[in-house]
């Protein structure tokens, strides 16, 4: 029998009542979500559903991640409900191939994972599943599991596995719509160009699984925990002298009340100088590789290579003295006796993030 599976989260609980109820079944797990973005997201997933399907001793395959040709399928159906058209269409193209993969394997059964999602309609993925072993010959195994305490043992299962509870459905569009139910910055879509993992992204989270599977190949105790804390994300921001554009490197929690400020710098004390209002501090390269052991040659090197998000802080807080300072500290290749122009677009908010101990 060959089992589509979506997520981990999904997938475990019903793999493990697919293997009781067809004990004489060989079950192969197909991994098939063109849908996931962004695609680190989709990389995190089949990292669980690997986990998973190992601790269960199920064989997995990766299907193709076809975004493109599944934005096409959803053209103007964009702005769509949860369980409406939109998810139809997904239903549809996730089954087809998924019985086009059962029937080049040899498998005279499939059935699919998402029949235990809250979220799914299990009468539409019936009816598609019925409709596909009419055309193929592939029996489709419904099986609702979700029903009675389903769901209450589904979530117990996740937490005994330390599976990844992602906390969205998957795509791009009902991203969109329930960050803004929530009032709620879209930070899974944030990939600074410097490439470094900011605290709470998809790219940390990938970093902190792939650590959970390190832990459990080496049979280490470890539980994974939440902490509340303050998120921060830069979204835009720039020093100018004279209309022209410097190159500037605004650290982590650099913020300004109005987004915009002009002025001179008043004075300076210990390699920091200080402007003439809103409580922003400079410091230049040769400063910043004094205090971080560095070597950059000028401040383009540090934006597209910059030190760990959380070695960064830490510089901050050295060079502030005051862990709750808000203040834009800003680095520039030197700091010179001009007028200058400074705007930061910027946001914090209170969030939550897992950490492993």
């Amino acid at each position: 029998m060959l089992v589509h599976i979506c997520c981990a989260v999904d997938s475990h609980y019903f793999l493990e009542k697919i293997q009781e109820d067809y004990p004489n079944e060989k079950l192969v797990g197909y991994f098939y979500d063109p849908n996931i973005h962004p695609y680190s997201e989709y990389r995190l997933r089949y990292l669980d559903v690997e986990y998973s399907c190992k601790k269960l001793g199920i064989p997995l395959i990766e299907g193709s991640y076809n975004l493109e040709e599944w934005l096409k399928k959803v053209k103007g159906m964009e702005h769509l409900p949860e369980k409406g058209d939109r998810c139809t269409v997904c239903y549809d193209d996730r089954l087809d191939v998924s019985v086009q993969k059962a029937m080049e394997l040899g498998h005279d059964k499939f059935t699919t994972s998402l029949l235990i999602s809250p979220k799914k309609s299990q009468e539409k993925l019936a009816i598609i599943g019925e409709n596909l072993t009419k055309k193929t010959g592939v029996e489709f195994i419904f099986k609702d599991y979700r029903s009675g305490n389903g769901g209450q043992i589904q979530g117990e299962k996740v937490k005994e596995n330390s599976l990844y509870r992602q906390n969205y459905c998957g795509c791009l569009f009902g991203l969109t719509a329930q960050r803004e139910a929530q009032k709620k910055i879209m930070d899974e879509m944030f990939n600074p160009i410097s490439n470094q993992i900011l605290p709470e992204s998809i790219e940390e989270r990938l970093e902190l699984y792939k650590l959970r599977n390190k832990l459990e190949d080496e049979k280490k105790e470890y539980k994974i925990i939440k902490k509340r804390f303050l998120n921060y994300r830069l979204l835009n921001a720039k020093v100018s002298i004279q209309k022209k554009i410097i190159p500037s490197y605004f650290f982590a929690y650099s913020t300004l009340n109005k987004k915009s400020s002009n002025g001179r710098i008043e004075y300076q004390k210990d390699g920091i100088f200080y402007f003439n209002r809103d409580e922003i501090k400079f410091i230049n390269i040769e400063t910043f590789n004094n205090l971080a052991k560095t070597s950059y040659k000028n401040v383009k090197e540090l934006l597209y290579n910059p030190i760990d998000f959380y070695d960064e802080i830490n510089l901050r807080n050295e060079i502030l003295k005051n862990p709750y300072d808000l203040s834009s500290l800003i680095v520039l290749d030197e700091i010179i006796d001009e007028k200058y122009e400074i705007e930061i677009n910027s946001v914090t908010y209170e969030d939550i993030k897992e950490e492993i101990i």
